[in-house]
């Protein structure tokens, strides 16, 4: 049972575009949980240059049957060209939190 729920990272610009984007994940019915961790300092390489940018991690829980439409939903209302939506598969759970999760994206 748990193999079919997904843990989904997502950087986002801090402050309330990355509410926004948490609310409405939540709001939509495509996570049932967004965790916002502020203050992630991120380091990467895009168009030939080391970058550096403060963001806000995304922390998003879904259903492996929602993820297409949360990664079509991110990439059309996310400010980056290139999101980052990386969706990692949940091992185990606690069977009343994936029961819990599974209603609230219905």
């Amino acid at each position: 049972m748990a193999n079919s729920f997904r843990v989904v990272l997502i950087t986002a610009p801090r402050g309330k575009r990355a509410e926004f984007l948490a609310r409405s994940l939540v709001s939509e019915h495509l996570a049932a949980c967004v965790n916002r961790v502020p203050g992630v300092v991120s380091y990467y390489r895009w168009q030939g240059r080391m970058r550096r940018d403060a963001e806000s991690l995304l922390i998003a829980k879904t259903t492996a049957s929602k993820l297409p439409a949360l990664r079509r939903w991110i990439e059309t209302h996310h400010p980056y060209s290139t999101p980052e939506v990386l969706a990692l598969p949940v091992a185990a759970g606690s069977k009343t939190y994936l029961k819990w999760l599974t209603e609230q994206v219905l």
